[in-house]
């Protein structure tokens, strides 16, 4: 409990603005999120190239 406390006080300034501002990153941690599954799924089957083209393609 005391090693959250200590972590929320550190990060004091990034919680308030979560909390109180309109704004949302969740757009882009979705596509991060799809990017991620996507380049797991592909793990040693294939390059770069075909990487590219799946995260492109798939929507």
């Amino acid at each position: 409990m005391q090693s959250f406390v200590l972590g929320f006080r550190a990060d004091l300034a990034a919680v308030t603005a979560g909390l109180t501002l309109s704004f949302s990153s969740g757009a882009v941690e979705g596509q991060v999120n799809r990017i991620k599954m996507l380049k797991r799924q592909m793990f040693g089957r294939a390059g770069l190239d075909l990487l590219r083209k799946r995260i492109l393609l798939a929507r």
